[in-house]
């Protein structure tokens, strides 16, 4: 018999800081979120960012995993 795992799943937007062009990543604050997800048992899968315009960015979204309990 095969023992499939089944997955469960977390999205996370974190958003980035700054004037009106905005795009900046505070890393210290990302690493540490990454970390506290990371202590729960997920790992991260695929991240991408939202663009606000010009090369700026709006959000980065991380996505998670980890094996359903």
């Amino acid at each position: 018999m095969i023992n499939a795992s089944k997955w469960e799943y977390k999205t996370v937007k974190f958003p980035a800081s700054g004037g009106f062009m905005g795009g900046k990543i505070n890393e210290s604050a990302l690493n540490d979120r990454l970390n506290e997800i990371g202590e729960q048992g997920y790992e991260l899968t695929n991240s991408f960012v939202t663009h606000q315009g010009y090369g700026s960015s709006r959000d980065v979204v991380l996505i998670f995993k980890r094996e359903r309990r």
